[in-house]
């Protein structure tokens, strides 16, 4: 019976040995980052990044994938909304992630990092970690905590002060918006919205490695890097391949792109404006729609500041034009008669909108361009209301 234990043991003792030798990489692995170029959907404009690990003696080729989410998930549109949303680390075979990319049209670049087998080991042991189902969900922030800059994150908890990684990108230094506005076009909805659901921590000074929340910046980043062995600077990438070749997409406006849909409201204003001036009416349904409209942005523009984790919405200066009181203005402008508070009202509006040309022109916050008919139709129609009064 104690024999029937002893090789029991002996038995386990062995097959964990050997299950750990076949998590040891070989000398002939590799690690590289893999970048994606954009796509076709909004959450896609940025591109992707990703792992790779492959070991031909191990056969294995696989892809570590910082970028998965799941809709179906518990309360996913109201944590996205809080600025909760809950991504992952998932791991499946490289090829299939080719596939996906494939049929999509994107290009597809890998980057072989120049490691030694002892850092190889340690970045594939740490992958291996993050990748359990307790560890693989954290908290996703699309500037500071994506798919890229883990990426970034884990290379240098692997090497340490060994990396070093560019310290500029341009002459000319961009902040995380002016960033964002080169990967979207500006007069698409999608630029639109999320320049007016985020305030000026986008407009802040950032560091070189910064940039790297852009999956082309950290491309760049890594294939421009050095690795520092024994005071002797080598580089970062040791080899580059073109694994898919696609041309880059591009997110362009449509025809019913913000500027042109504001511009056409702007005349809209201009003529009702004109004729009430003539006729020494006022068109309520005018008053109330921009009034009440510009309240609602308010309101959703200091519920992302006030009453959610997202880092980036804090500080929009976009309430000084979408101020929050015109929600409750809206409704006293459907009245035939209106009170004389309102001319000092319409006179702080108007403060508040030149204050926000004022903001603008000192960078203190960008604003989407496509503000322009906007800022302009509620200047033209709070001045008629002003002088109404």
């Amino acid at each position: 019976m104690r024999k029937i234990h002893f090789y029991i043991v002996l038995l386990f003792i062995i097959s964990q040995n050997i299950q750990s030798q076949s998590h040891e990489l070989s000398v002939y692995s590799e690690i590289s980052i893999v970048t994606v170029g954009p796509g076709n959907l909004l959450f896609e404009a940025f591109g992707h990044s990703a792992i790779r690990v492959k070991d031909p003696v191990l056969r294995m080729d696989a892809i570590y994938n910082y970028g998965l989410f799941d809709f179906n998930q518990p309360n996913f549109k109201l944590n996205f909304t809080k600025g909760k949303l809950l991504y992952k680390l998932g791991k499946r075979p490289f090829q299939n992630f080719v596939d996906g990319y494939n049929y999509q049209k994107r290009w597809m670049k890998n980057q072989v990092l120049n490691l030694s087998q002892l850092e190889k080991q340690k970045m594939y042991q740490l992958l291996e970690e993050n990748a359990l189902p307790q560890n693989a969900d954290y908290l996703y922030d699309p500037y500071f905590n994506n798919c890229a800059t883990k990426l970034r994150d884990v290379t240098k908890e692997i090497l340490g002060n060994k990396v070093q990684f560019p310290t500029s990108y341009s002459e000319k230094k961009h902040t995380l918006r002016q960033l964002m506005n080169i990967e979207i076009h500006w007069n698409t909805w999608g630029n639109f919205g999320i320049n007016l659901a985020l305030g000026n921590t986008l407009d802040q000074e950032i560091t070189a490695q910064q940039y790297m929340y852009l999956p082309d910046y950290l491309y760049q980043g890594f294939k421009n890097a050095q690795k520092i062995e024994n005071n002797i600077a080598l580089p970062l990438v040791k080899k580059e391949q073109l694994i898919l070749n696609f041309e880059e997409k591009k997110i362009q406006p449509k025809w019913y792109n913000p500027f042109f849909i504001f511009s056409l409201l702007l005349l809209l204003t201009i003529v009702v404006t004109y004729k009430d001036q003539k006729t020494n009416k006022r068109s309520k349904w005018l008053d109330f729609t921009l009034f009440f409209v510009t309240g609602l942005i308010g309101v959703i523009i200091c519920f992302l500041w006030f009453f959610t984790n997202h880092s980036t919405t804090p500080n929009n200066f976009n309430f000084l034009w979408a101020f929050i009181c015109n929600l409750f203005v809206a409704f006293v402008l459907l009245k035939n008669k209106l009170p004389r508070w309102l001319s000092k009202y319409t006179k702080l509006y108007l403060l508040l909108l030149s204050i926000t040309g004022i903001v603008w022109l000192f960078d203190i916050q960008l604003f989407s361009i496509a503000i322009l008919p906007v800022l302009a139709m509620l200047f033209i129609r709070v001045f008629y209301l002003k002088n109404l009064i």
